[in-house]
C-alpha cells in the first residue's frame, strides 16, 4: 500500500503542473492544425495562452502558498531540547553522487537550520529522516548524504541517528519514531521547509509523535508585509509548490496519514 501511494504521489505530482498541460494544450493546437481542425486549434491555443498568462502573471502561488508558510511562528522560544528531527529533502542525491561530496538543492536551508539549532544545543539528538524519494530507487539515500555533511561540520556521532528508508513524509514520520531516543524528556525540534511544516506536523501527530516544536525554515514567499509578487516565472515554481502542499495535505487527510484536529496534543507546552 505504501509503494502505491508513493507512486500516485509521484503521478499526481506531476499532472498538477501547469507547464504540463500547457505542453498538452499546445501539441493539442498543432495536431487539430495538421487535421484541418481550426476551430479546435483556435481554442487549445487560447487557453494554453491563458493559462501562460495566469501563472506566469498572477501571484496564484504565493497567494496559496503563504498562509502554509505562516501556520507557525518562525523563531520560536526553545528550551530543553532533547532532540532535532530534520525531514529529508533539502539534499541532492544527483549532484551529490556526481562530484563526490554533499549537495543541497532548493531546501538546503533545513540543513542549515539543523546545524545552528544542534550547536545552540549541545547535548540534543539529532534525528534525520530521508530515504530514496525518486522513482528510480538507486544511488545515495538522503540520510547518507546528510551523514557525511553533518560530521564534516564537526557534529559528534554518538548524537546523530539517521532513518534511510523512508520515501514520503508518511514514512518519514513513522518510519524514524523507533529511532527516537527512549526517556528523552524535552521538546523536539521539527525542522522542514515552513511550506511543508503543516503536512508534516499533521502527518507527525498521526503517527504517534509528541513534544514537537515546528521550526519552519526555507521560506519561499517574500511575507505578508511585503505582499505577493506579481509576474515572472518564480510565480510558476510557487504555484507548483503550492498546488503539490495542499493536494498533499487533502489526501493526507482523506488517507488517515495526517489529521487536522488535536494537534494541541503533539505540541510541546513549556512547564
Amino acid at each position: 500500500m505504501d509503494t502505491l501511494f508513493f507512486l500516485a504521489s509521484k503521478l499526481a505530482g506531476a499532472l498538477l503542473r501547469p507547464e504540463i498541460w500547457i505542453i498538452v494544450l499546445v501539441f493539442g493546437a498543432w495536431l487539430s492544425l495538421v487535421r484541418g481542425r481550426q476551430r479546435g486549434a483556435a481554442w487549445m491555443s487560447g487557453l494554453a495562452a491563458g493559462l501562460i498568462l495566469l501563472t506566469g502573471l498572477v501571484p496564484l502561488g504565493g497567494l496559496l502558498l503563504g498562509p502554509l508558510e505562516t501556520r507557525y511562528p518562525v523563531n520560536p522560544p526553545l528550551d530543553d531540547v532533547a532532540g532535532i528531527l530534520v525531514l529529508g529533502g533539502g539534499e541532492s542525491a544527483e549532484l551529490s553522487e556526481a562530484w563526490g561530496q554533499p549537495q543541497v538543492n532548493a531546501a538546503g536551508d533545513r540543513f542549515i537550520a539543523a546545524l545552528g539549532l544542534a550547536h545552540r544545543f549541545p547535548q540534543a539528538a539529532v534525528l534525520f529522516t530521508g530515504g530514496i524519494g525518486a522513482l528510480r530507487q538507486d544511488g545515495p539515500a538522503g540520510a547518507d548524504i546528510a551523514e557525511e555533511l553533518f560530521l564534516s561540520i564537526g557534529l559528534s556521532p554518538d548524537r546523530l541517528h539517521f532513518e534511510r528508508t523512508s520515501r514520503t513524509t508518511a514514512e518519514n514520520a513513522r518510519n524514524s519514531l523507533p529511532l527516537r531516543p527512549p526517556n528523552e524528556a524535552g521538546a523536539w525540534v521539527l525542522v522542514t521547509s515552513a511550506f511543508h511544516m503543516p503536512r508534516a506536523v499533521e502527518t507527525l501527530c498521526a503517527a504517534g509523535w509528541h513534544d514537537l516544536v515546528p521550526w519552519p525554515t526555507d521560506f519561499r514567499t517574500p511575507g505578508v508585509r511585503d505582499g505577493p509578487r506579481w509576474g515572472g516565472l518564480e510565480n510558476l515554481e510557487l504555484l507548483n509548490l503550492a498546488l503539490k502542499e495542499r493536494v498533499g495535505l487533502l489526501a493526507y487527510r482523506m488517507t488517515d496519514r495526517a489529521r487536522g484536529a488535536g494537534l494541541e496534543a503533539c505540541l510541546w507546552t513549556a512547564e
